[in-house]
């Protein structure tokens, strides 16, 4: 398996590409990947809603998003080996549909049965987006714009969480919370209606296994999970999401109660974080294209964006001081965003892109599972700061999870 670090370039269009066809391929999947990190929201914006109408706590609701991540991680896991057999395309459109389908399921809650039943419909659309998206641009994008499609992608997924807050909290205030679920469904379906027609740009190959010789027999499938660099790659997901996740789920509800902020303008202040998370993903793919150490690149933002969680837990600062750094939190962290995407390539074996990326980015659910479990208790005991401080201190392990991945890479060099 040595031969990992330069596998994915087996994959890459042998012919040129026009910008133009790069181009459109890049927004068909940024498109895509942003109504995955929509679905991540649908949920956590509505607890202040849904402690009201049903009078949940911090702990119950909490579960709700363990559930979703729990089945998108162990999807995501098995998504990437259908992907690698059938095509990253049909599983594209089946996700989509899955997402028409719970937010219509939203709209008509009537407990916390059915708010567990939306969880794992959700999850289980959002499982094949990475290793579809991977798949897709590794594919079709042309090596020389690779690192800015990782920026893109990136980018637009934190358009995604950034339109969430905006657009369900808009469109509850309009209609009331059960037609924000309604319009969020047939949102779902104009995209899906357009990936449908620019079908074409979406098709993948399908990677046949080879069959071996006497001299190099073929590696089994599951071949891939003996590199210890793969298991690095997943435990930095883990710990750098989980700190993401207290963003997404309970910095709302920490903002309204230890600075008294608005529900509007809480929910606004993700949509900053998100944005300015997506104008640091636009940098690092600048920073990717040009820096082949990409572990420290990595490792540097995770330290800053450690740090900027850590003052904001203090509660030192006013609250639009704090708000104001949570965004910058959101760049610091988005620069090293297509970094990661290049580290993870260089350990991907040939023709097991779907794989690993499905293995490795289910640490991402992974994390997302265990947060609210992890940090529900916190909130549940009224400890706000401290819920940021810890936060910042797992971040700060992904830091030496991220050189450690390094270091392993360059031993198959």
């Amino acid at each position: 398996m040595s031969s990992a670090p330069h596998a994915t370039t087996a994959t890459q269009p042998t012919t040129a590409v026009t910008l133009q066809q790069d181009s459109a391929i890049i927004g068909l999947v940024g498109l895509a990947h942003a109504s995955s990190h929509f679905s991540h929201l649908i949920l956590p914006l509505m607890f202040p809603v849904f402690m009201r109408e049903f009078g949940f706590n911090y702990s119950e609701l909490g579960l709700l998003m363990t559930v979703f991540f729990v089945v998108s991680g162990v999807g995501q896991a098995f998504a990437g080996f259908v992907v690698d057999r059938l095509g990253a395309q049909p599983l594209l459109f089946a996700a989509l549909m899955i997402f028409v389908l719970t937010c219509i399921c939203a709209s008509m809650v009537t407990g916390y049965g059915g708010l567990v039943l939306v969880a794992a419909l959700a999850g289980l659309g959002n499982a094949t987006f990475h290793p579809v998206d991977f798949t897709i641009l590794n594919q079709r994008v042309s090596q020389a714009r690779l690192g800015y499609a990782f920026s893109a992608h990136g980018l637009t997924g934190n358009l995604g969480w950034a339109a969430a807050p905006v657009f369900m909290a808009g469109t509850s205030a309009l209609w009331g919370w059960r037609n924000a679920y309604v319009a969020a469904a047939i949102m779902y379906v104009l995209i899906l209606l357009l990936l449908v027609l620019q079908r074409d740009k979406l098709r993948t190959q399908v990677l046949q296994s080879t069959t071996g010789t006497a001299h190099a027999p073929a590696e089994h499938a599951m071949a891939f999970m003996k590199l210890p660099v793969v298991w690095w790659c997943f435990t930095f997901f883990l710990l750098s999401t989980m700190t993401l996740a207290v963003v997404q789920s309970f910095s709302v509800s920490i903002l309204k109660a230890m600075y008294g902020v608005s529900f509007e303008a809480a929910t606004l202040t993700i949509s900053a974080y998100m944005l300015a998370g997506a104008v640091g993903m636009l940098v690092g793919g600048f920073v990717a294209a040009h820096r082949s150490d990409s572990d420290r690149v990595v490792a540097i933002c995770m330290a800053v964006g450690a740090a900027l969680f850590a003052l904001c837990g203090t509660g030192w600062l006013s609250a639009n001081a704090t708000m104001v750094i949570l965004a910058c939190t959101g760049f610091a962290i988005g620069i090293g965003g297509p970094s990661r995407d290049m580290m993870i390539k260089r350990a991907t074996p040939k023709g097991a892109t779907g794989r690993v990326y499905g293995l490795v980015y289910s640490g991402l659910d992974t994390g997302f599972a265990l947060s609210p479990l992890v940090f529900g208790g916190l909130m549940d005991r009224g400890m706000y700061g401290a819920t940021l401080l810890g936060a910042a201190v797992v971040l700060l392990l992904s830091v030496v999870v991220a050189l450690g991945v390094g270091q392993r890479t360059a031993r198959t060099l």
